[in-house]
């Protein structure tokens, strides 16, 4: 059997995520396990784990880009290792990858570390720039989205609203409600 492992990293990608189901299932899938979830939280890829426990001898897990699986080359071997002990194995369409023969096993551990070694230049490239528009007083950074509802915070928080009502109101972080709480508490007693 094939299964078919969909991830996308915000909400708003969904063109992309039924792109990548069309993608699956065009190739074969039998069964599609899809998210949106960043790829750095590794305890909220439930269904990259449901995939992983679904599969069986035989079979094989397939995405559509290697970047949709794994985060880094050591969470790529693990995933393999994962794999490879379920006696499955792992197909990526985009590079006609199998790894079920020895080449796939060779071409995917190259290919995984030529893309690491590569996001981490960029990396480094963002944060030489970064630095170098600090020293020029070029870079501001992001815009407090938070702070910037301060009056807006308050004024609910006033009216009797807690935390959580006011973060889901207006679309922010229940620990930015808080700290402009606590900011402004302080400012009060000062």
């Amino acid at each position: 059997m094939i299964i078919g492992y969909a991830r996308t990293s915000t909400l708003d990608q969904q063109a992309g995520l039924e792109a990548q189901i069309r993608d699956l299932e065009n190739a074969g899938c039998e069964r599609v396990f899809e998210e949106q979830v960043s790829s750095v939280d590794a305890t909220g890829r439930e269904k990259l784990a449901a995939a992983l426990e679904f599969i069986r001898e035989g079979d094989a897990l397939m995405v559509t880009r290697l970047d949709r699986l794994a985060r880094s080359v050591a969470h790529l071997m693990k995933l393999l290792d994962t794999l490879q002990q379920k006696g499955a194995a792992l197909h990526v369409l985009d590079l006609h990858l199998d790894t079920s023969t020895p080449t796939g096993k060779l071409m995917l551990t190259v290919l995984g570390g030529i893309a690491e070694f590569e996001r981490e230049i960029m990396l480094e490239r963002q944060r030489e720039g970064i630095a170098k528009a600090k020293a020029a007083g070029k870079y501001k950074g992001r815009q407090p989205t938070a702070r910037a509802k301060t009056a807006r915070v308050l004024e609910l928080h006033d009216s009797g609203l807690g935390a959580t009502a006011i973060a889901r109101e207006l679309g922010i972080g229940r620990a930015s409600v808080y700290r402009i709480l606590g900011d402004a508490e302080g400012g009060r007693r000062a």
